[in-house]
């Protein structure tokens, strides 16, 4: 697992990728390449309302099977930064699922970078503790986009 911890109050995996940049950018930065592959196993992603523009709005769901039968959790931010095709920053916090805040937003910040093999990322989530349910959520997500994209 490549997986560095550089503060505990962030999630930081790096992964490298054998794809090039732009299939992981749009894994990242299209509706349908995220809606593929976000979320821990198990968990769908019915909604991806994604305008990724600086400024633009997101608002995703994301549905799991729980002991009770099927679960939603819902997702707003904003996009901060673009710069197409190795970096996108963007705030996310819990939301209800006509899209108001309920939590503190968080920071996501992906780096992304050509190498021989494919692509580098670097994904950090600030404001997500390194050992939390999170973490590992994001760690089962970032494992389904690497069997999507043949993880070198």
């Amino acid at each position: 697992m490549n997986m560095s911890d550089t503060t505990n109050d962030a999630v930081v995996i790096e992964r490298t990728f054998a794809a090039p940049i732009e299939t992981l950018w749009s894994k990242w930065a299209t509706s349908e390449g995220f809606a593929s592959w976000y979320g821990p196993q198990g968990a769908t992603i019915p909604t991806a309302d994604m305008d990724v523009t600086v400024g633009g709005r997101r608002h995703i769901c994301m549905e799991m099977q729980g002991p009770n039968g099927a679960m939603q959790m819902w997702f707003v931010g904003e996009y901060v930064e673009i710069e197409e095709p190795t970096r996108l920053v963007y705030t996310e916090g819990m939301s209800n699922e006509a899209g108001e805040s309920m939590s503190p937003a968080t920071t996501v910040t992906v780096v992304l970078t050509s190498v021989d093999e494919g692509t580098h990322m670097v994904m950090t989530h600030v404001g997500i503790p390194a050992d939390s349910p999170g973490a590992m959520g994001w760690q089962m997500a970032i494992d389904k986009l690497a069997d999507q994209t043949s993880q070198a």
